[in-house]
């Protein structure tokens, strides 16, 4: 680990201010860092080196002693009405469920919404399956946060690839463009 840059929680041997670790990023990822509106936020975000094999949840929080509680998932959703389908994304924290058909749909103003396939997620996004973070994903999606993540002091979100996370405050998340913090996205699973 760095010596300079301290972890709020979790045990990770590698650990870099994720500016510093744009090599090791998806694209997507690297350029939203560079050029985010809130200079504060895009300096908050870490990077920690992980296992690409233990990237899935609860594999990864029992590995590198990471609470289900500060870990957010970030899913794509498909919003369809009158024939038109809208990608979304949509970050819970890992202990929780996002309401995909209720309060996501409706929100969306959509007829229907559901989990978008996987070769769609990967190919709009840039990113690796597994890895898909809120940090790069496209500018014309809506970014629905659950007020849970948002209010976190620290979340452990994915790094765009299925190897790393990134850890920042809830707070800078919110501050992500076309970002939504919302109560009651997600409920206790």
């Amino acid at each position: 680990m760095d010596d300079q840059v301290e972890v709020p929680f979790g045990r990770f041997a590698t650990v870099r201010r994720a500016l510093d670790a744009v090599d090791v990023l998806a694209a997507p990822v690297t350029e939203a860092l560079r050029t985010w509106g809130s200079r504060e936020a895009a300096e908050s975000v870490l990077y920690v080196d992980t296992d690409p094999d233990k990237a899935d949840t609860a594999v990864f929080c029992e590995a590198y002693d990471v609470p289900a509680e500060v870990s957010a998932n970030c899913v794509v959703v498909a919003a369809k009405r009158g024939g038109i389908s809208t990608l979304a994304a949509c970050l819970a924290l890992a202990d929780a469920r996002v309401d995909v058909n209720s309060t996501v749909r409706k929100h969306l103003g959509a007829r229907r919404a559901s989990f978008a396939a996987m070769d769609v997620a990967v190919s709009e996004s840039g990113m690796e399956y597994g890895g898909i973070t809120p940090v790069g994903l496209p500018a014309s999606w809506p970014l629905l946060i659950d007020a849970a993540v948002a209010e976190a002091p620290f979340v452990l979100v994915g790094s765009g690839r299925r190897r790393g996370k990134l850890i920042l405050p809830g707070w800078a998340l919110s501050r992500l463009p076309g970002a939504e913090v919302l109560q009651g996205l997600a409920t206790a699973q």
